[in-house]
């Protein structure tokens, strides 16, 4: 009975076991883990990322081939810090030198992820640990002020042409101009053969 009990046992040990690799192996591939894939890392380097955080997507030509990894700050010349984003990428993937790289968004307020687009020297990859320098995000301050500038520069375009000023003011604002294309339109009613005399040259 004892040895039958201990039997019964390591069958359900050895039942449940390979139940939690099972489940363990479920949620990797869920999640979208690495555990088995081999690549390797590059580095890009910003002086502002607009919020991706560790996880988000790299995208090589507009196609899913990694995530970030790593975000640190790095200090430049003991002056400017900029932000270093270690990105894990396939290993299949080969990435010209000169390639471009930018933080950019699902949709117009969706997630912040990394696009790379494949650059010229198709014989000049990035090694695995090497940088790319970044194109910076517009930030939505800037975004801000650049539509602040514009909303005063039209303000002050519809005070000039409130006042008669510049050529389209004069035209809105100055009957001179009406009253002289309504008397040319009056003329070429009475007389529309002066639209095909053609004076002396």
């Amino acid at each position: 009975m004892l040895f039958g009990k201990t039997k019964l046992e390591l069958k359900v040990g050895v039942f449940v076991f390979f139940g939690l690799i099972i489940l363990m192996a479920f949620v990797l591939s869920i999640g979208g883990f690495k555990t088995w894939s081999s690549g390797y890392c590059v580095k890009c380097v910003f002086n502002f990322i607009n919020g991706v955080k560790i996880g988000a997507p790299v995208r090589f030509a507009g196609m899913d081939v990694g995530q970030v990894k790593r975000i640190k700050l790095i200090p430049i010349d003991g002056q400017k810090t900029r932000v270093e984003i270690t990105a894990w990428l396939r290993k299949e993937v080969r990435i010209p030198v000169d390639s471009s790289v930018w933080v950019n968004t699902l949709g117009l307020l969706g997630e912040k992820y990394v696009e790379i687009m494949p650059g010229k020297k198709a014989n000049e990859l990035v090694s695995p640990g090497q940088s790319l320098v970044g194109n910076d995000p517009v930030a939505m301050h800037e975004i801000g002020e650049l539509a602040k500038r514009i909303a005063d520069d039209l303000d002050d375009v519809m005070v000039k042409i409130k006042r008669g000023e510049g050529t389209l003011g004069k035209l809105l604002t100055d009957d001179t101009i009406y009253t002289e294309v309504e008397s040319l339109v009056l003329d070429l009613r009475k007389h529309p053969w002066k639209l095909f005399w053609k004076g002396k040259e």
